[in-house]
């Protein structure tokens, strides 16, 4: 009986001491207002689906969201438009235009959202490997965010490659000319 009494004391005190093996979930949208200053010109932030892999390269940082791709691409979208050093530069896979109905139920709507979802952006479609050799290139000397969500659909993961927001590419061009120019 005392043993009974013992038992049932231990673990009242683990479950008021809050010992548990389930970790918290990342708040990422914390984690995303704290990085986004120091991200700039060349950086990535992936919004990915549930079957992205983690990465091993240093600079790599995954974060499971546990959230739509499509509320996380939204939050992200409009925190790199508000951060004025940066401006997105959005590639999709090409793939994505491809995947059939029949083959991925839900596909449809989801081309139909993320494509007003980014009414109006720099939205550039590559083949999935293109975007991926890019990427992976970036990330020897950049740091790239990825935001993993419950997405389960191919070719679904959306790449934002961060540009400068207060310098353009006919800025500089201008520039180079009015240097070669000296």
């Amino acid at each position: 009986m005392k043993t009974s009494a013992f038992s049932l004391a231990l673990v009242s005190l683990a479950v008021l001491t809050g010992c548990t093996t389930v970790k918290p979930k990342t708040d990422w949208r914390t984690q995303l207002r704290e990085q986004l200053p120091v991200l700039g010109h060349r950086n990535f932030i992936v919004i990915a689906d549930s079957a992205y892999p983690a990465q091993s390269n240093p600079g790599i940082r995954t974060i499971y969201t546990g959230e739509s791709q499509l509320a996380t691409t939204r939050e992200v979208l409009a925190a790199v438009e508000a951060a004025p050093h940066v401006h997105p530069i959005v590639y999709l896979d090409a793939e994505l235009a491809s995947v059939p109905e029949s083959e991925a139920t839900g596909i449809q709507s989801y081309r139909e959202a993320i494509q007003k979802l980014l009414a109006g952006k720099n939205v550039k479609r590559l083949p999935h490997m293109e975007i991926i050799r890019k990427l992976d290139e970036s990330a020897k000397l950049f740091n790239v965010l990825i935001l993993k969500t419950d997405l389960t659909l191919p070719y679904t993961s959306v790449f934002i490659e961060l540009d400068c927001g207060y310098w353009n590419a006919e800025s500089e061009k201008r520039l180079r000319e009015k240097l070669e120019a000296k």
